[in-house]
């Protein structure tokens, strides 16, 4: 090969190389665009229950991981909540992230955008020994399956969060229904133990706790049971005494059974629902021995809080209330009662879950800075914090030896909730009705049960 050619050749194979070099061609991404994706960015999340401070361990610790990334949290009053988020989203200024509670869901789904399979983020890495610099670095990774959260979290989670073989949100904690009762006032009646099963037990220890003044006028009560608009949570008392006792609140495909016999019942006779309505009512029955209750007391939580009422059915987020507002009640708390030889327990469940905005423009970083605080190590400061009782099944152990919140957390694993529809306000508003004509005339429990039967169906097929 002469000189010439020689040199050609080089010439060649330098141009190649530039050009390579210059246009990228079979390179990785350029850092360039890697460092266009570390452009800082600012997430909102809303929420309705937790101060700021709840959440400042865990986002400290994820801009370590993600500096360009800022965590702003917002929050409001629950009265006020579902309409600031409704006008938010109708005007294009709504968060990123936002809570809703867990009866909210398919309510809120069109609104939602469910979890990737994947997500990919980029990671600043510090390169070099003497010379340091920090580099973009793109990684990906597998979001949480379905077999991962029903795993990893208690079952209640996956029968509300899950739609169509997706995931649409994630919780941080899970409460459920307990019984509160005040010690003294059970001393004072020369009560021993708390009732565990909704038994003739239940119903004595009421009466022993029930006094009335010489017009009939109650002045403590045994239990808050029977009413509906002074009675804090009252649908979820009754529901979960519906399911404990049998009752299919509602069908895999949407239809309101909990007035009807279920489908493969040994007694056809019998039904579930309505026996629970009867028990229910029955304490705000002035001819009933166990009446306790009536229309014209305050509320619930008012008349637990001043001592005069023994038994009360609430969630752990009542506790640091009751402590802030009572400070020298003697109280206690109970496992929520059971039916007696019932082969498995069943509790009733009320949390919020967090989900991603369809309009955001982080979804990705939404996402995965949720599946990041609800990982056991990163939650489990939020959950110390707040006191409430958790999600995961992983820290069910250490809570149930919390003095405060084990009760609760106890309960997780077997706690159920169901879906009231589109407006649960409006579904609780027919269960309360529904109550209230069982309370003035309990001869005609079916045709109120069957009422509000219909009632709540048009707002869960609306």
């Amino acid at each position: 090969m002469t000189v010439c050619n020689m040199r050609k050749k080089i010439i060649g194979l330098l141009l190649l190389f530039v050009f390579i070099i210059t246009t990228g061609f079979g390179c990785k991404p350029s850092t360039t665009a890697l460092q266009a994706k570390m452009t800082p960015i600012s997430i909102e999340m809303w929420g309705t229950e937790d101060d700021s401070d709840a959440f400042t361990e865990i986002i400290n610790s994820y801009k370590v991981l993600h500096p360009f990334i800022t965590i702003n949290y917002r929050k409001f009053r629950l009265d006020e909540y579902e309409d600031e988020l409704l006008n938010a989203f109708a005007e294009d200024r709504g968060p990123d992230i936002f809570f809703i509670h867990n009866t909210w869901i398919k309510k809120y789904e069109s609104k939602l955008v469910p979890m990737p399979a994947q997500i990919t983020m980029v990671f600043p890495v510090v390169q070099g020994t003497i010379q340091k610099e920090t580099v973009p670095q793109e990684r990906t990774a597998a979001s949480l399956t379905l077999n991962d959260l029903k795993n990893n979290f208690v079952d209640v989670v996956s029968r509300d969060v899950v739609s169509d073989n997706q995931i649409w949100a994630l919780p941080m904690s899970v409460d459920t229904l307990a019984l509160y009762y005040n010690r003294d006032l059970l001393n004072n009646a020369g009560l021993t133990d708390v009732p565990k099963y909704w038994n003739r037990d239940f119903q004595q220890s009421v009466k022993k706790l029930s006094r009335q003044d010489i017009k009939g006028g109650i002045v403590q009560s045994g239990v808050a049971l029977g009413g509906s608009q002074n009675i804090s949570r009252f649908s979820d008392i009754l529901s979960v005494l519906m399911m404990q006792n049998g009752a299919t609140m509602l069908s895999d495909d949407g239809g309101v059974l909990f007035n009807q016999v279920p489908v493969g019942a040994s007694d056809t006779s019998y039904n579930p629902g309505a026996a629970a309505l009867k028990f229910y009512t029955d304490f705000s029955n002035p001819i009933k021995e166990v009446y306790s209750w009536n229309g014209e007391l305050t509320n619930s939580f008012e008349a637990f809080i001043s001592g005069n009422l023994a038994f009360m059915f609430s969630y752990s987020y009542q506790l640091p209330v009751i402590k802030a507002r009572a400070p020298k009640l003697n109280f206690g708390i109970s496992p929520l009662p059971q039916i007696e030889g019932a082969v498995k327990n069943i509790n009733f469940a009320n949390y919020w879950v967090e989900g991603v905005s369809k309009k955001s423009k982080y979804t990705n970083e939404c996402w995965d800075f949720i599946q990041y605080m609800t990982k056991a190590e990163n939650v489990k400061s939020y959950l110390d914090k707040t006191k409430k009782p958790t999600a995961l099944k992983s820290l069910i152990s250490a809570q149930r030896q919390d003095l405060e919140i084990g009760v609760f957390a106890d309960q997780v694993l077997t706690a159920k909730s169901w879906y009231k529809g589109y407006n649960v306000k409006a579904a609780e508003a027919a269960l309360g009705e529904m109550i209230d004509e069982v309370v003035a005339d309990d001869t005609k429990i079916m045709q109120a049960m069957n009422m509000a039967a219909s009632r709540v169906q048009q707002t869960i097929t609306q």
